[in-house]
């Protein structure tokens, strides 16, 4: 706490929020040190102005705000880069199995949101893991709600197809 004012620092509102925004960080990326740099960045772009994130109502808010815009701008920023690994180079098959069904079935299902678009799996997390309502998803990625239905039902057709693929793209 600031002991001049009694209200927080930006130090207290990093150490109450960051474990919830990691969390968050980790269902947009899939990866633990993605999440890590993606909060880092998210931290390091909002620290200039720590006083008034500090004295904010909504912290947290605000701060989930900006995760999402670097989320979603670094998701343009790699779509750019040379890959210099061969995208079939990559196999879904474990070279030693584990043995735990559980985690098996969450890396799959980690690379069915990886293979969405960063506006689908953004939408799918907020809706899902977050528990948003349309509304306030359109507010947060500055769209309309049918654009968040739309991304919504593109990204979960996306993986009903793949995870049946005879179905052929029908999503009903």
């Amino acid at each position: 706490m600031n002991e001049i004012a009694g209200a927080p620092s930006f130090a207290d509102v990093v150490e109450t929020y960051a474990p919830a925004l990691l969390r968050l960080a980790v269902m947009l990326t899939g990866d633990q040190s993605d999440a890590e740099d993606l909060l880092q960045s998210t931290l390091l772009r909002t620290v200039r102005h720590a006083d008034r994130v500090a004295d904010m109502t909504a912290p947290s808010a605000y701060l989930r705000q900006v995760m999402l815009n670097e989320h979603l701008s670094a998701g343009r920023r790699l779509s750019r880069r040379v890959r210099t690994v061969p995208s079939d180079a990559v196999t879904t098959d474990p070279a030693v199995p584990s043995g735990a069904e559980t985690v098996d079935r969450r890396d799959e299902a980690w690379a069915w949101l990886s293979g969405l678009r960063p506006q689908q799996r953004t939408v799918l997390v907020l809706r899902y893991y977050e528990d948003l309502p349309d509304a306030e998803i359109a507010t947060v990625l500055g769209c309309s709600e049918s654009t968040v239905r739309s991304h919504a039902f593109r990204g979960l057709a996306s993986l009903r197809e793949r995870l049946n693929p005879s179905v052929g793209g029908d999503p009903s």
